[in-house]
């Protein structure tokens, strides 16, 4: 049957395919349209299967806040460009909402993406069909308070709530649940610029912790000073590791003169009690990704050989 432009575009308009594609979609249905549509997502599919092995790295971190809760996701492409897409943020912005009520990755992952029968990692295949990049929801997460604030903050902001780093940070306290926010917001800056490691010394591993003592040990033998010097040069040294890498213990980006820990005993007057930091989360996107190192003109030649 002759397929005409009008239904050609009207396909395009509804899945966002190529045109060529939507052509012969409607060929292969006969001109019905709602089987078009299935017919362009099952070949969407087999494609995100094919562009799976492609390394997705790029992307959106997004939050979710609610009263005393807040979420973060990572959600990855292949290309910078695509987190620019407005349907791509639309993807992020949603799972983000699923995380703050799920807030696990796999729970997330398996959850129903809003206004859909199909769980988000369903969505995210679908999506693949229409942005025409691999597409990857990674990982989530979630802090709550019973009285107190989770602040959210986004860093590297690409629109609200979206960006290319995001921290969460929790903080317990009866008192005014406003100035907790305004602080926690102030601290998730300080860990979006630190990185540390852990909130506590407790927190931090203690197979990292074992190897820097090694390493000191090591350093302080060589001065030729008594066992019992090197184990006290060496507790100043794991002193100063711990201002380094532990959140409480570092000095406050915001007041340097001050240590987190300080820092947070002071807001404690424009809080009106005692308050407690309970955790942090930081996404920062494609950390741990292994990204395939790109020769640009040799990409340049290969297609001007195609």
């Amino acid at each position: 049957m002759s397929i005409s432009a009008a239904q050609v575009k009207e396909l395009r308009d509804l899945t966002g395919a190529g045109m060529m594609d939507c052509k012969a979609a409607l060929a292969e249905t006969n001109g019905d349209m709602e089987a078009a549509v299935d017919w362009l997502r099952a070949k969407g599919i087999a494609k995100a299967d094919k562009k799976a092995g492609r390394v997705a790295a790029e992307g959106l971190i997004g939050v979710e806040a609610g009263l005393r809760e807040a979420a973060v996701v990572e959600v990855n492409s292949e290309t910078d460009f695509v987190a620019r897409n407005d349907q791509f943020q639309d993807l992020v912005r949603n799972i983000s909402k699923v995380a703050l009520a799920f807030g696990k990755t796999e729970a997330v992952a398996n959850a129903k993406y809003p206004g859909s029968d199909k769980t988000v990692t369903d969505a995210v295949k679908d999506a693949v069909a229409t942005i025409g990049e691999n597409l990857g929801f990674r990982r989530s997460d979630k802090l709550s308070v019973e009285q107190g604030a989770v602040a959210t903050y986004i860093h590297n902001g690409v629109v609200d709530s979206l960006g290319k780093m995001g921290v969460l940070v929790a903080i317990e306290t009866a008192g005014n649940a406003d100035a907790a926010r305004a602080f926690a917001r102030q601290v998730a800056m300080h860990v979006a610029a630190t990185n540390p490691l852990s909130l506590t010394p407790d927190e931090i591993d203690p197979a990292v912790v074992a190897r820097e003592k090694d390493i000191y040990s090591d350093q302080a033998r060589q001065s030729g000073k008594p066992e019992a010097i090197i184990e006290k040069m060496v507790e100043g040294r794991l002193r100063k590791f711990y201002e380094e890498v532990v959140l409480l213990k570092q000095a406050f980006v915001i007041n340097p003169d001050v240590t987190v820990e300080q820092a947070l005993k002071d807001a404690e007057k424009e809080i009106g009690a005692p308050a407690k930091i309970t955790a942090f989360v930081r996404f920062a996107l494609g950390e741990g990704i292994e990204k395939e190192a790109s020769d640009f003109a040799a990409e340049v030649a290969a297609a001007v050989k195609q």
